[in-house]
């Protein structure tokens, strides 16, 4: 199920009211989580539940056993081991087993080595990469005593399938998460209702700018060899702005509709594409990825408390790392070193980043960031080459007829950076001031209406979200 499908329309009013019908039975609002979720889940493909059912089941009962071994630390190790292998199983099974297959019989081949590629080609579950690094993190956590076993088990299930979240994160921690399915959640109508605005500021920036945007991407990305250079430079533009407006959508559609359940999510965006550097950039988009990657990799590798050459090692391990987590293919490789390099330059102060005056600061961050989300796009190698090879025609720069179908795109864009900048300082878009011309509600309310007709009216052809595939 979508959250911009007509069926989640109608879903959701019914879960929220069943919900807080049953504000006094907390393991019941807990079964009505793991029901609504499963269903929401299983909406795409009910043979995705037998995995998120293995993956909750056996990560639940290792932090049980776990915690049972205290004292033998050996057990304990190697029953997270275990699990870490079991999960991390799936997950390369059914993403990165045909990938890894095709390319070892190819390097066979290269050594005059007759070899056929063994694939399986399975369905990849829609949101794996997300709920799996989400069951990690408690059995890791568990593992290193920073958080107790749980044995409430619908409070478990809920914290792993939590529907807002489940399929595209963010990717919550078990001890931001799961506590709050263990106590009571009481209905706050202001943060409902912020949320409610959080969800109308996703729906726009997915409906109105992350789709329109894609109409013109993919005419782009069809032939890109054929467009002229111009065409080429909009499409990089238009694709950063289709992939933020996509997944920071979704992200402050699922905290907005955390919110309305009494649970709080984390931040998964902070207005990244006004980073000064490639390093912030890092600090203010997919959050929840990247802290993760800080915590369960950078720092056990030693962080920034070893040498030089190990830090960039650290870093290089990192966005490897954040590269394979987007996909089995060469061009997220490409894309998580080529960020590797960014970050690593910076670390040593010979960026090309480092300009004296503040103000290119923010520009060339984008620049960079845009040029990485050309190699993100392409579908592969040779895709990126003919697209990198079209950007220097110079001569082409006064083609313009390819551009038609972004006229729009380009509009919604400039819209979306002009109300984020000046809403940089907020939690979010529509989350206005108490003082100032916007503190009167009528004005308010006929800006909510405003975007309500707009999305009724102007949203463009729906794309599934992006991150659906990760």
């Amino acid at each position: 199920m979508s959250f911009t499908s007509l069926s989640f329309l109608v879903f959701l009013p019914i879960v929220f009211a069943l919900y807080w019908a049953l504000r006094h039975h907390l393991r019941w609002q807990n079964a009505l989580i793991v029901l609504a979720s499963y269903v929401f889940y299983g909406w795409w493909d009910w043979r995705f539940l037998l995995l998120i059912a293995l993956t909750t089941t056996a990560s639940y009962a290792c932090g049980l056993v776990i915690e049972r071994c205290e004292g033998r630390e050996s057990w304990r190790r190697a029953l997270s081991a275990a699990n870490i292998c079991l999960n991390l199983g799936i997950l390369g099974l059914f993403k990165y087993f045909d990938f890894f297959s095709e390319n070892f019989a190819a390097l066979l081949r290269t050594f005059g080595l007759h070899a056929d590629a063994l694939t399986l080609h399975l369905i990849l579950p829609v949101g794996i990469s997300f709920y799996t690094f989400q069951a990690l993190s408690y059995t890791i956590d568990v593992y290193c005593r920073r958080l107790p076993a749980t044995r409430d088990v619908l409070a478990f299930f809920a914290y792993i399938s939590f529907f807002p979240q489940l399929v595209a994160g963010p990717i919550e921690r078990a001890t931001h998460l799961l506590p709050q399915m263990l106590h009571a959640r009481t209905f706050n109508y202001p943060a409902a209702v912020d949320g409610l605005r959080q969800m109308l500021w996703g729906f726009c920036k997915k409906m109105l700018v992350a789709d329109s945007c894609a109409l013109a991407v993919d005419i782009i990305w069809q032939s890109p060899a054929e467009q002229s250079a111009l065409a080429l430079v909009v499409g990089a533009f238009l694709f950063a702005i289709q992939i933020y407006g996509d997944f920071s959508g979704y992200s402050d559609i699922a905290v907005g509709c955390a919110r309305l359940f009494g649970i709080s999510l984390m931040q998964n965006f902070r207005t990244p594409y006004f980073a000064s550097s490639i390093t912030d950039f890092w600090r203010r988009w997919h959050i929840s990825l990247m802290t993760w990657l800080r915590d369960y990799v950078y720092i056990p590798l030693g962080g920034n408390r070893c040498s030089r050459a190990r830090q960039l090692r650290n870093t290089f391990t990192v966005f490897l790392l954040s590269g394979l987590w987007h996909g089995a293919a060469w061009t997220f490789i490409l894309w998580g070193l080529y960020h590797a390099v960014l970050v690593c330059l910076e670390k040593t102060r010979r960026s090309i980043l480092h300009f004296p005056f503040s103000i290119l600061h923010f520009p060339s961050s984008f620049l960079l960031v845009t040029i990485g989300w050309i190699i993100f796009r392409a579908p592969d190698l040779s895709a990126l080459g003919a697209y990198l090879a079209g950007l220097t025609h110079l001569s082409t720069l006064t083609a313009v007829s390819s551009l038609t179908m972004g006229k729009q795109a380009l509009l919604w864009s400039a819209a979306l950076l002009l109300i984020e900048w000046l809403q940089r300082h907020r939690s979010h878009a529509l989350d206005f001031p108490a003082r100032g011309l916007l503190r009167h509600r009528s004005l308010r309310w006929a800006i909510y209406y405003a975007l309500l007709a707009l999305l009724l009216f102007c949203h463009a052809e729906q794309h599934t979200f992006i991150y659906f595939q990760f």
